[in-house]
Formats: C-alpha cells, structure tokens, sequence
C-alpha cells in the first residue's frame, strides 16, 4: 500500500477523535460552561447534523476542484474548526465550531475514499478504503481515551488544542504525499456530479447505509448503561470494555475490505446478515458477563465490517460523473444512521420494551437494510441490457 493511504489514515484519525472525543468530556463542558449535561450532549447532535448538512453544501462548490486540493483545504477547515472549539467562550459558540467542523468530515472521507481506490490496483480498492478508516477506528481505541484523560486532566479546551496540532500534522502529510491531480472532466460538471443522486441503485445504496447503521447506534449509544444496569458491571469497567469494542473496530474494518476485494456483493450482503445476528444475540448475552464482553467485540467487529463494502459498492454504483459526491454522502449516510438509532434506542427505552430490548429492536434493522440492498440488486438486474443472441449461421454456407 501506498504511502498516501496513511496520510489519509492521518486525517481521518483526527477526524474521529474530535467527533467522539467530546462524550467523555460532557461533564467538564456543562460545569465549565454553565449548561447541562443534556445540552452539552447536543454538540454530539449538532456535529452530526452538520456531517450531514456538509455533504451537499461542499459536494456543490467544490465539484470542480483537484482532489488534493479539495483534501488540503478540508483540513484547514477542520483545523481552524477544532482552533475555534479551544478559544470558544461559550456554548453557542462551541457549537457553531462544532457545526464547522463537522462540514470537513464528509467530503473528506467522501472524496479520500475515491483518491485510495486511484491509489492501488483494482483489486485492492476496498483494502485501500479500509486502511483510510483504519484512522477512524484507531481513534476510538487510543484518540479518544487519551483524549478524555487530558480534557479531564487539564481541561478540555486543552483536547480540541491538542486534536488542533494533529489537524496540522495531517495537513502537512497530505500535502507531503498525496500525489497531485486534475479533477475528471466527467465529475468536472457540477450539475452531472449532482445528477447522481437521481440513480436508483445509487439512492437505495444509501438507504442500506442508513439503515444498517440505524442497527450499530441504536445499541452502541446506551452500551454503558446496558453493561451497568443489565450485565452488572461497575461503572470503572465500562472503558476497558471499550476497548474490546475498538479492538474488533479494527478487526472488522481490515476483514470488510479483504472480503470485498475479493467479493464484493456477497461481502456486502453476508456483513449485514452476520450484523444482524450479532445484534440479536446480544439479546442474551447481556446477561452473561464473559459473553457480553465477547458480544461487545463482535458488535464492533460486524459494525466495521460493513463499511468498506458499502462505501464501495455506492462508489461502483456511480461510476463516472459525481463519483466524489455520492462518496461524500455516503457518509453523512453514516452519520444520519448514528443520529437516528440513538434516537430509536431512547424511544425504546422511554416508550417500548425498555433498555434490555433495546438488541433485538436493533437487530431487525440491519435486516431491513438487507432487503433494500437485495432490492436493488434486482433493480440492477432488470435495467442490465440484454446479451446479444448469437446469429444462427446460414444454411447455404
């Protein structure tokens, strides 16, 4: 692999922390703010809703841009995004920052997913997109933890100075390794890269986004208070458990993309089947303590597996004009699934069955997803043109 694919390994790292790093600081900013728990629990809601809001906004103006330098200047706004968190000297202000922010982060796993499959050879391209999230997944086991301690050691303005420096650092890489380019003539056209959106193949690719993570974040949101309340483990033991979450991130991300390298469609299809059976047989495990943890390192692992596949066949499904864009908002499909399951798991839990249905509820999603990937396989093969019939050779001859 490249070296280029770790300075997209670079940026993404930093992305992930400054997404995730503020859960285990929500307390230190709702004390040193002046706000609850709760509203300082928005700047979660607010960064995803502008992972979402960013995709088509940037996707729009940026469409005629060179890759590096659309790259090269998402990382500036990414870094002058976690500048402005340090300096924020109040809540509206720490959310607008963490709006700012948040615009980077698809377009920059959106196009970066595009510059790794240019990278490599064709039979490597979902590896390639693997290793790009790889920094993603890294940034759970180790960015986000240090992250935590330092906010809570020394402030939390000091994570978003020291998540800052790694935006720099990333900066540097990219400008250092990633090779130069001129922007496709076919993705040249602002209004072909839009008309993209408008394929039905494109648009079910990503519903199964959507859904399939609705699955991962209705369960992964309220993991704490599953471990505590339901298997009985101490609030101090939740961390490490974590960590056997991010280890099978990894694990999952690096096996996703080798299967899809080598079988796209059946990866595709067999990492949502093999999701949804995780999610339902945390049902029962929960209430072991040695099966939880096991069922925790496999939700990681199966949640993981599933996004090189589908951030692949999205790009595959188009192909040509608007390529950048529609991997742009795959990911904010991504996101809009991670917003959405938190709020079906509070629905769960303040309206249904309650906190211990919570898996099973959300291992029906991922079958949903399913069925609308299998749809639109259907969908491709019905609208493939017909093989031409061989003509039948003439008896005189």
């Amino acid at each position: 692999m490249p070296l280029a694919l770790y300075a997209l390994t670079a940026g993404a790292f930093g992305i992930g922390v400054t997404e995730f790093v503020i859960m285990g600081l929500l307390l230190e900013v709702s004390a040193d703010l002046g706000v609850t728990i709760s509203s300082a629990g928005l700047l979660i809601s607010g960064y995803a809703l502008g992972v979402v809001a960013g995709a088509p906004l940037l996707g729009a103006f940026t469409g005629k841009w060179p890759r590096k330098t659309l790259l090269m200047s998402l990382m500036v706004v990414f870094t002058l995004g976690n500048l402005a968190c340090a300096l924020a000297p109040d809540y509206w202000s720490l959310m607008a920052a963490r709006v700012l922010t948040a615009f980077a982060h698809a377009s920059f796993f959106g196009v970066g997913s595009v510059v790794a499959t240019g990278l490599v050879a064709p039979d490597r391209k979902a590896s390639a997109i693997a290793i790009m999230f790889t920094g993603l997944t890294v940034a759970n086991i180790l960015g986000v933890p240090f992250g935590t301690w330092l906010g809570q050691a020394y402030g939390w303005r000091a994570t978003f100075w020291a998540v800052t420096m790694i935006g720099i650092a990333a900066l540097a890489v990219i400008a250092f390794l990633v090779p130069s380019d001129e922007q496709a003539e076919d993705e040249a056209d602002t209004g072909g890269a839009l008309a993209v959106l408008g394929r039905g193949p494109v648009l079910l690719g990503l519903l199964t986004t959507v859904l399939s993570w609705v699955g991962v974040f209705a369960a992964f949101t309220y993991i704490a208070p599953i471990l505590t309340q339901i298997t009985g483990f101490s609030d101090s033991a939740v961390s490490p458990i974590l960590l056997v979450f991010g280890g099978g991130l990894v694990v999952g991300n690096l096996l996703g993309g080798r299967l899809a390298d080598r079988r796209l469609v059946p990866t595709m299809l067999g990492s949502l089947v093999v999701l949804s059976v995780v999610l339902l047989g945390m049902t029962f495990a929960i209430h072991n303590r040695v099966l939880a943890i096991i069922a925790v390192g496999l939700l990681g692992a199966a949640a993981f597996a599933t996004v090189a596949p589908l951030q692949m066949w999205v790009l595959e499904k188009a192909e040509g004009a608007g390529q950048g864009l529609a991997s742009s908002f795959n990911i904010a499909a991504f996101n809009l699934g991670n917003a959405i399951g938190a709020g079906l798991g509070g629905l769960i839990i303040a309206h249904g069955p309650g906190l211990g249905a919570i898996p099973w509820v959300a291992g029906l999603v991922p079958l949903a997803a399913l069925l609308v990937a299998l749809a639109a396989l259907r969908l491709q093969r019905l609208d493939a043109p017909l093989a031409p019939v061989p003509a039948c050779p003439d008896p005189a001859e």
